[in-house]
């Protein structure tokens, strides 16, 4: 027969990890792709932690029901240290053309991780964004981070 104190610990422990563990999957939410009505980007990659060297393929998505309207062809487009300094940004062969993103519209870019100066990206967090405006002229930014591991 178990001690009176020892059931009565177990089942204190039993309910703190289901509560704990609820707490985590609201917390930890990892869904990059939130469709909302008004204007909104959402960037998706296929996981958030790569290993060295690996291919990450970012999407872009209009997630918003109003189109999307960028710069150019590179659809802002930009992946930054922590620090913000800019590591990556897809090369465009037309600056001066506007791009558009119609609402549940995708677009994908590819990133091997070599940055823009022609070095590999090292271990770290890193934060890919994306920024267009609307058909209002607000601007609509948005960001995810990523960790490179060894």
């Amino acid at each position: 027969m178990l001690a009176k104190s020892l059931v009565f610990f177990i089942g204190i422990g039993v309910v703190a990890g289901l509560a704990f563990g609820v707490y985590l999957i609201d917390v930890k939410n990892t869904s990059q792709l939130v469709f909302v009505e008004g204007s909104s980007i959402s960037i998706v990659t296929e996981k958030s932690d790569f290993k060295k060297g690996d291919e990450i393929s970012i999407l872009l998505v209009n997630s918003g029901t109003v189109p999307l309207t960028f710069s150019d062809s590179s659809y802002g487009l930009r992946i930054t240290g922590l620090s913000g300094i800019l590591m990556f940004s897809p090369t465009v062969s037309d600056k001066q053309g506007m791009s558009n993103l119609e609402p549940g519209d995708e677009i994908s870019f590819s990133w091997n991780q070599i940055k823009n100066d022609g070095d590999t990206a090292l271990e770290g967090l890193y934060k890919i964004s994306a920024k267009g405006t609307d058909d209002k002229g607000n601007n609509v930014e948005k960001s995810t981070t990523i960790t490179i591991w060894k």
